[in-house]
């Protein structure tokens, strides 16, 4: 059985080789270990393996272990839906968000923002696979949506985010992430403070940075499976 240390250094190696495969900038693609279910000890345990990033989708279950973990310097990701009455926490606790697909969410997420914090970091939560039971703005709707958000000056939003449809083969996942790099690209041509894509989880990593992901979203690779 391998221990989180062993995992972490395992994923950076599949990550840096696809990097040299794929003739990506080295140490372009950063490793955000999903903690979401996990104790703070494993965090801690990770956090001592260099580990910085990590990733939760449940804000209470989160709250308690930011707390835990506040002397330790983690970079600390939202990744699941937002709710309107959760969103002064997440505002508060979280340094990125990665799942924001309305603008009544953005704007409570830029109103709670404190002032003495940095402007919350952001990424527009695309519907790639057009799946009508996924969250996500549609590919055609995703240039208004960036607009909108344009006026909140307490947001930054760094780029877009996606999961793609369950059960894909390599060549259906690359053209997937393509198309979500074809339209962060489009985007950048009004918006060059665009620097972010966030895709790619355990199951298809080497795909999404095949195809420009800069934020790669392993949680199972690292921290065994669910609790």
């Amino acid at each position: 059985m391998t221990s989180i240390a062993e995992n972490i250094a395992l994923t950076l190696t599949r990550i840096r080789e696809a990097e040299t495969r794929f003739q990506r900038e080295s140490n372009s693609v950063c490793l955000m270990a999903v903690s979401k279910t996990r104790p703070a000890e494993d965090i801690r345990e990770a956090f001592g393996h260099g580990q910085r990033h990590f990733g939760e989708n449940y804000l209470q279950d989160a709250l308690d272990k930011i707390e835990k973990l506040q002397a330790l310097d983690i970079c600390w990701h939202f990744i699941g839906p937002v709710q309107s009455n959760k969103a002064s926490q997440v505002a508060e606790y979280f340094d990125w968000v990665h799942s924001v697909d309305r603008i009544k969410i953005a704007r409570r997420l830029n109103d709670r923002r404190p002032a003495d914090m940095a402007p919350l970091n952001l990424c527009i939560q695309v519907n790639i696979s057009n799946e009508f039971s996924k969250s996500g703005v549609a590919v055609n709707e995703v240039a208004d949506f960036m607009e909108l958000l344009c006026g909140l000056d307490r947001l930054c939003v760094r780029g877009l985010m996606a999961i793609p449809k369950a059960g894909m083969n390599e060549q259906q996942q690359r053209q997937t992430f393509a198309q979500l790099k074809t339209l962060f690209e489009q985007l950048k041509v009004t918006h060059p403070q665009l620097d972010t894509l966030s895709m790619g989880m355990s199951q298809d990593m080497d795909s999404a940075i095949a195809e420009g992901s800069t934020i790669v979203r392993i949680g199972t690779a690292i921290f065994g499976a669910r609790h």
